[in-house]
Order: structure tokens, then sequence, then C-alpha cells
């Protein structure tokens, strides 16, 4: 059972809501008031969604991201340790390793190799993860572009 008092009442017991505000402008100035839109014609969704939002495209990045991460700290890890070792640790580099040539100009001449090596990695994550899902969406892509060529030739 309600009391008449409601204290949690933006309105006081002996006063009443307000109107509402009328259908007309209440300024002589003003302009009309447009009508409401029609609705848009309702269509069925498709069955997956569009390339724009497709979770492949983050996938597609991800990999490529990784893929130019480890290729890149090959080499450039293998460079920074190579300077390190000259600046910190020139006894070590100036030691003969075999028949007088010492262990700075073969990690030197490794840098080569190594670079090689980076290469070889960026081209083997590029054929093994990052080719096939961009192909996967090249794919898709196509075949969006048919479906709504498809739908716009058919009256659309």
């Amino acid at each position: 059972m309600s009391s008449p008092y409601d204290p949690y009442s933006p309105y006081s017991p002996h006063s009443s809501p307000p109107a509402p505000s009328p259908s007309y402008a209440t300024y002589p100035w003003q302009p009309p008031v447009p009508p409401e839109p029609p609705a848009p014609p309702r269509h069925r969704t498709p069955d997956h969604p569009p390339l724009g939002h497709h979770s492949d495209l983050r996938i597609l990045r991800g990999a490529y991201r990784w893929q130019r991460r480890v290729a890149t700290l090959t080499a450039l890890g293998y460079f920074t340790l190579f300077l390190i070792l000259s600046a910190f640790a020139p006894g070590f580099m100036t030691d003969p390793v075999a028949d007088g040539l010492p262990a700075g100009l073969l990690l030197a001449l490794l840098q080569l190799p190594v670079t090689w090596l980076a290469i070889g990695l960026y081209e083997h994550t590029a054929r093994r993860y990052v080719d096939p899902i961009a192909d996967r969406i090249r794919k898709e892509a196509a075949l969006d572009a048919k479906r709504e060529a498809g739908q716009w030739g058919a009256g659309r």
C-alpha cells in the first residue's frame, strides 16, 4: 500500500507531472519538425561477417608482426652481440681461434651468413604462416565481391 506522499518523487504531492511538449512548433520562426524517415527495407544478412570485420585480418597482422620480429631480432641481435663483445670484451675478440684468426674477425665474417639466415627465416615463416592466411583472405574477398555483384545485378 503506497502512501500519498512519496519522498523520492520529484513532484510535490499537490502538483501534477509536467505536460508533454506540444506537437506543433512553439515559436513561429522554428522550422517544422521533419517526419520520421521510412525504415530501410529488411534483407537477408550474410552467413559470414563482412571482410572488414574478419578475424583472419587480425590473425594475419599478428603472424606478419611475429615474422618481422623474429627475422629482425635474428640479424640485429647477432650484430648487437658483436658490438657489445667488441666494446666490453676486447681480450676475447683478440684471442686467436685458429692459425692466427682472431675471434673478432671470425664473428665479423659470420655476420653475412647470419644475415642470410635471417632472410631465409623470414621467407620460411612467410611461406609457412603468413602466405596461407593471406591467400585465404584473398579468396574470401573474391567470393564476397562475386556475391555483392550477384546481389546488385539481381535488381537490388
